[in-house]
């Protein structure tokens, strides 16, 4: 019987792939013209996807500065996820805490309304710190982390730095003094001798700390 020769092979078939093996074990491979036309098509829409998600322009968001008593200048900025995150947190904290709701002189404990000051004060200092080192350097974040750092040093710190000890001091001694009255804190506090330039102050930091609210509100739902 006659050999056949080197030319048989062994061959794997698909309709998209064929596979042959001759005798020498070499190996040859054929792949559907369409499959190749497929691949390169959904590569093709993978890297245009890619470029879209990483390339695409984000509407503009303005914040202006004399809202916050920060002076008049305009903020101008492009709102990525990161910026809206850190925004849902500073917002969720002022619409918690008396810090960004409307103080009622009448009803509400200034020695309580210094106690959530001083809280919002840890809870945005750590919501910074927590920010990665390599997200502050995009410009947008980097506003967004010193528009709060302003706001605390620029709009809340005065006033503390002005009235908390002082009022805080002579706060306790009343209570100590006066701790078997039934007087009504409320009531208390309206003796402290610069009650009214204490309030009108307090009233005009908490105006600009809730804009501060309304902004980062409108941030998240941009």
């Amino acid at each position: 019987m006659g050999d056949t020769g080197s030319t048989s092979s062994t061959e794997t078939v698909t309709d998209y792939l064929s596979i042959a093996l001759d005798k020498d074990f070499g190996l040859s491979v054929h792949v559907n013209v369409v499959v190749v036309a497929l691949l390169i098509l959904a590569l093709g829409i993978a890297l245009l996807v890619r470029h879209y998600l990483f390339h695409r322009r984000l509407p503009e968001f303005e914040i202006e500065e004399a809202e916050f008593g920060l002076g008049d200048q305009k903020i101008t900025l492009r709102a990525n996820d990161l910026d809206r995150t850190v925004a849902y947190r500073v917002w969720v904290e002022l619409s918690t805490r008396k810090i960004g709701l409307k103080i009622d002189p009448d009803d509400d404990v200034i020695d309580e309304i210094y106690n959530s000051w001083y809280e919002f004060f840890a809870v945005t200092r750590e919501l910074i710190k927590d920010v990665p080192v390599v997200k502050v350097r995009q410009d947008s974040t980097k506003k967004i982390i010193q528009l709060s750092i302003e706001v605390l040093n620029t709009g809340l710190r005065p006033h503390l730095t002005k009235w908390q000890a002082r009022f805080r001091r002579w706060y306790a001694n009343q209570l100590e003094r006066d701790k078997d009255s039934l007087e009504h804190p409320q009531d208390i506090q309206k003796r402290f001798p610069d009650y009214d330039q204490l309030v009108a102050e307090m009233l005009e930091v908490n105006q600009k700390l809730m804009a501060y609210r309304a902004k980062m509100y409108a941030l998240v739902t941009q």
